[in-house]
């Protein structure tokens, strides 16, 4: 799947302009509130008409200004979540799901309506009305909804946005699961840091109504010179990772990567499970010996591939440790005080706590 958007749009004094390029897998529109993503998947969706330019998915045009195209929002075969449920409140759940079928102008497949049940684990809530339901349970209910519209194309604008830590960890979990098995490509909107991390494959960095950024998540993740656009966000390393145990008594996990492995706390993965881990700069020291007696559980040996242009007394450092390359933020004069440069070899030092994996 192929989803080209090139789209302008004057809203007051906003202006949506914006053009990026996704393929499949989970895309996330990353940046601060404001910054004009929900207005781009509306764009898609139909909900709102650019003032110009073109959306097309596949080859197949959705919109374009210059030959008078404006696909109906029912043809466009797009689902679409919302940050609230928006579930029928006189339909139960079956009601709700068996809805989005007058909607669909695909046919319907075999088997699909009990395999989306399964799948989101709704199968105990099929007779409930929404009133009846917990916040995480109507989410859930709402993604298969969209899910048995038939899409080529699932958008989700921030649909944990109004849930706890507890819901949202679950809801990430059965969009995992959708992302892995249905594989539907999704575009997913967001401004939560280890959503994107855990979820996307491809990163947009919007920031005041323009795609500033677009790339692998561990690229566009893993920046320092995007923080003006992505709010409160800092450039760090995107890990992908496997985990290889699980300690029960103190809730940990090993993961293994290519340059070693991590210990990190509360990883809802079964060993031999992928997962991805986000070490942000400023979470990793630096010592030229491998320290003893610390309560820090990773400690990493690496080589210096390169010292950042110093910014406030602050410089950065790019350890390369296996294929990974962590970056640490320390002062310039940790940099002259510990003689550090190019191809040293150094120890990193991450705290088990600090790692963003939800």
């Amino acid at each position: 799947m192929t989803l080209t958007v090139d789209i302008e749009r004057r809203l007051g004094s906003f202006r949506l302009k914006t053009a990026f390029e996704a393929g499949g897998g989970v895309t996330a529109l990353f940046g601060r509130s404001g910054a004009g993503k929900t207005s781009v998947i509306n764009a898609i969706a139909g909900i709102l008409r650019p003032d110009s330019g073109c959306i097309v998915v596949d080859g197949s045009v959705l919109f374009d200004s210059k030959r008078g195209i404006d696909v109906p929002t029912p043809r466009r075969r797009v689902g679409y979540v919302f940050q609230e449920a928006r579930l029928f409140p006189h339909l139960s759940v079956q009601g709700n799901l068996r809805y989005a079928r007058l909607f669909s102008r695909a046919p319907e497949t075999a088997g699909h309506f009990e395999h989306v049940v399964e799948l989101l684990g709704l199968a105990q809530l099929l007779d409930r009305r929404p009133g009846n339901l917990s916040a995480g349970e109507k989410q859930r209910v709402a993604i298969g909804r969209a899910l048995l519209s038939e899409p080529r194309l699932l958008l989700l604008d921030e649909p944990l946005a109004s849930l706890d830590t507890h819901r949202r960890s679950e809801i990430l979990r059965y969009i995992e699961l959708m992302r892995d098995e249905v594989k539907i490509p999704i575009l997913y909107v967001s401004h939560a840091v280890d959503e994107v991390v855990r979820l996307a494959d491809t990163v947009v960095l919007m920031s005041a109504g323009e795609a500033v950024a677009t790339g692998a998540a561990d690229e566009i993740m893993g920046r320092s010179d995007l923080p003006g656009a992505a709010g409160p966000f800092e450039g760090g390393a995107v890990i992908d990772a496997r985990v290889v145990a699980q300690d029960l008594e103190f809730d940990l996990a090993t993961l293994a990567f290519d340059g070693g492995t991590l210990t990190v706390p509360n990883v809802d993965a079964l060993p031999g499970e992928p997962v991805r881990v986000r070490i942000r700069a400023r979470d990793v020291s630096i010592a030229l010996e491998r320290p003893q007696r610390v309560s820090i559980q990773n400690v990493l040996e690496g080589s210096i591939a390169g010292i950042g242009v110093e910014s406030g007394g602050v410089v950065e450092v790019a350890i390369s440790i296996g294929a990974a390359v962590l970056r640490s933020r320390v002062t310039r004069r940790a940099v002259q005080q510990l003689g550090l440069a190019p191809g040293q070899e150094v120890f990193a030092l991450v705290k088990a706590v600090s790692l963003d994996r939800r």
